[in-house]
């Protein structure tokens, strides 16, 4: 057989990131209602620019937010401290234009006596692992994720204290027959102050935030891309403008596999865009830990109203122990897609999500990451 080799890239963005930014606030709201109510029904949306935050959206809740403190509080945390920034915690306008939920909505979400819980949108929603990984995550992007957690530690410990929030990277991983061979290239995008050189922050990153995370995998050939414009001074919402929902790539698997299209943040657990993609999550991953596959790739669909999926789909891209109709049917026999199912089986009702809105929603080591777990794996084995 001739060896196949190719490559493949994934990003990741700061917490600074604009859009991240606007992710961020978003679910830091949504948790204020679910820490007074937990039954809050939410679809927050956040846009952050020059001088300006403006949430808007729906939401149906017994909670009083203060969505002005709530926003300050969150860009203070991220960074945005600093008025030289051009965007400041302190002194950025913020406009608030939520209204209710709409009854027609409600009417087919809202459970009663006579019906159950049913799905708070139509859609289609996709889960991914893999075994390339200890997280059960394409390694592209595990790395990525971890350049951009280094960049902002080493802004707010002081070692790089001319760094400023905003910032991104990229991974290239050079395959071989579907095994990770080596690092082909690292790009960085660091914001920063106009005080240093750009010598020295490129030698800086290299050395204290790429070598760190990616060191025993580059060689002689791997090329590195550090602020290849030459200068990011002016960066953040200012720069760029930022929106929720702008970077579901980042927050699912780095472009590996499909996406339905729906992002997470701002949004209440009964949008299955939310609960639906973290209990594919859920099942992929024990699907994958339970060695029935090396990877699978899971896709529910719903209709709004209605509690059961419209349709369960899985492919394991030829690496299942059995055949991938028979996966499909252990996953249906196994996990519960019912909109009110997933959300007591996840425990869902938390003020957990604002942590979930930087650095992806999935393969974290967190404890209130509940879709992470991998209690099904044992029962799951008994299929093989």
């Amino acid at each position: 057989m001739a060896i196949k080799k190719y490559l493949f890239t994934s990003e990741s963005v700061t917490e600074g990131h604009p859009d991240k930014v606007c992710d961020q606030l978003s679910d830091a709201i949504y948790d204020e209602m679910v820490k007074q109510d937990p039954d809050s029904h939410a679809g927050i949306e956040c846009l952050a620019t020059t001088g300006l935050v403006l949430v808007g959206g729906e939401a149906r809740t017994k909670a009083y937010v203060n969505v002005q403190d709530v926003v300050r509080r969150v860009l203070k945390q991220i960074g945005y401290d600093k008025q030289e920034y051009g965007f400041c915690a302190d002194d950025v306008g913020v406009i608030v234009t939520l209204h209710e939920q709409s009854p027609d909505i409600a009417q087919g979400v809202d459970e009663d006596k006579d019906k159950e819980q049913g799905a708070g949108d139509q859609g289609l929603m996709f889960g991914y692992a893999t075994n390339e990984t200890e997280e059960f995550m394409p390694l592209t992007l595990v790395l990525a994720h971890k350049l951009t957690k280094r960049l902002a530690e080493v802004r707010k410990n002081g070692m790089l204290s001319y760094l400023r929030p905003d910032g991104k990277s990229q991974v290239t991983i050079e395959y071989e027959n579907g095994k990770m061979k080596r690092v082909e290239a690292v790009v960085i995008a660091a914001h920063h102050s106009a005080d240093v050189s750009m010598d020295k922050l490129r030698a800086d990153i290299k050395e204290h935030v790429i070598l760190p995370i990616v060191g025993n995998l580059v060689d002689e050939n791997t090329k590195y891309f550090i602020n290849s414009t030459g200068r990011f001074v002016f960066g953040g919402p200012p720069a760029d403008t930022g929106l929720t929902g702008r970077k579901i790539i980042v927050d699912t698997y780095g472009g590996v596999g499909a996406h339905g299209g729906g992002c997470f943040s701002g949004k209440c657990v009964t949008k299955v865009d939310r609960s639906g993609a973290y209990m594919a999550r859920y099942a992929a991953k024990n699907v994958v830990a339970a060695g029935l596959a090396d990877k699978c790739e899971l896709q529910v669909a719903y209709s709004i109203g209605v509690a059961k999926p419209v349709s369960i789909f899985v492919n394991t891209e030829g690496t299942g122990k059995i055949p991938d109709d028979d996966i499909a049917e252990i996953v249906k026999k196994s996990f519960d897609f019912r909109p009110k199912q997933i959300i007591e089986h996840l425990n869902l009702k938390r003020p957990i999500y604002q942590k979930t809105a930087a650095y992806g929603h999935f393969g974290r080591k967190d404890p209130d990451f509940t879709w992470e777990n991998t209690d099904k794996a044992e029962e799951l084995k008994k299929y093989l």
